[in-house]
């Protein structure tokens, strides 16, 4: 195991923010080197969201964790560039579906491709035993968004806003 660089004393979100950093440079360098000079920042990650399966454009917006007109945006720039098409469900016309284009599937695939080199070139160097217990360190984090009490306390705010997106998921 290669000796790390950066001191392992500093605070968990030292490295989150950087950690993250490296991950989604190398994807930007791959998609560049594959031809998709337009991806806009953040499109790698919607592309990522939209390929196991299409879902409602307020679900989307809800997992980007940034506000309504920014993720809005993030997603119009997407369907203008030909990565992801927004079409009106058939069961509820008040509720957008995105997709991926033919293009936004190829994006995706070497968005997926760029992470996996990562992954791999990770464990050659901790070993895969410390890639899983990264991993489910960082699964345990995200458990504990939001507290149960703030959940509990917001629940009936966005009962009206969610509850189409989930009925009626492909």
């Amino acid at each position: 195991m290669a000796t790390p660089k950066i001191s392992l004393e500093r605070a968990l979100p030292v490295f989150l923010r950087p950690g993250r950093g490296v991950y989604g440079l190398l994807i930007r360098e791959a998609l560049l080197d594959e031809g998709f000079t337009d991806m806009p920042a953040g499109g790698a990650y919607v592309l990522v969201l939209l390929e196991p399966r299409d879902r409602g454009l307020s679900e989307v917006i809800d997992d980007l964790t940034i506000s309504k007109q920014r993720a809005s945006q993030l997603v119009d720039t997407l369907v203008v560039r030909g990565y992801i098409d927004r079409t009106v469900d058939g069961a509820d016309r008040r509720r957008m579906i995105l997709s991926l284009t033919e293009r936004g599937h190829h994006a995706a695939a070497v968005v997926f491709r760029t992470v996996v080199d990562i992954d791999r070139r990770l464990v050659e160097v901790v070993g895969e035993e410390r890639m899983t217990h990264t991993k489910e360190t960082l699964a345990a984090l995200l458990e504990l968004w939001p507290p149960p009490e703030w959940a509990h306390d917001h629940d009936h705010d966005h009962d009206h806003d969610h509850d189409h997106d989930h009925d009626h998921q492909h």
